[in-house]
C-alpha cells in the first residue's frame, strides 16, 4: 500500500503564494505517476498538474498554466505544487494522487489508485 500526506495549505491573502507538498510512504518504489487536484465547495474535483516519473513528463491543466508549477524530489518521494498569484477562487481542498503505472490520462481522477486526505487552501480578498 501507499500512503500520501499533503501539507503546506493555509489561509493567505490574494496575490500571495503557497507551496504545497505531497509526501508518499509505504510501497513507494513503484510509484510512476503523481498529480494534484482540488475541490471547492459545490464543485467537481478539478485536475491541476501531474508528473509522470518514468519519462519525466509534466502536464498542466490549461486553466493554471503560468501560475501553478509542479516539481518533484525523487529522493524523498515528494511532489510539490507551487501556487503563485493566489486568487479567492483558488480556495479549495487540494489533493495529491499517485499511481504505480505510467498513467496516460493524467488529468482524469479515476486514473489514480492512491489519494491523500487533502490540505485546505483559503484565499481572502
Amino acid at each position: 500500500q501507499v500512503q500520501l500526506a499533503e501539507s503546506g495549505g493555509g489561509s493567505v491573502q490574494a496575490g500571495g503564494s503557497l507551496r504545497l507538498s505531497c509526501a508518499a510512504s509505504g510501497r513507494t518504489f513503484s510509484i510512476l505517476s503523481m498529480g494534484w487536484f482540488r475541490q471547492a465547495p459545490g464543485k467537481e474535483r478539478e485536475f491541476l498538474a501531474a508528473i509522470r516519473w518514468s519519462d519525466d513528463y509534466i502536464y498542466y491543466a490549461d486553466s493554471v498554466k503560468g501560475r501553478f508549477f509542479i516539481s518533484r524530489d525523487n529522493a524523498k518521494t515528494t511532489v510539490y505544487l507551487q501556487i503563485n498569484s493566489l486568487k479567492p477562487e483558488d480556495t479549495a481542498v487540494y489533493y495529491c494522487a499517485a499511481h504505480p503505472t505510467p498513467v496516460v490520462r493524467l488529468g482524469v481522477a479515476s486514473s489514480y489508485a492512491y489519494w491523500g486526505q487533502g490540505t485546505q487552501v483559503t484565499v481572502s480578498s
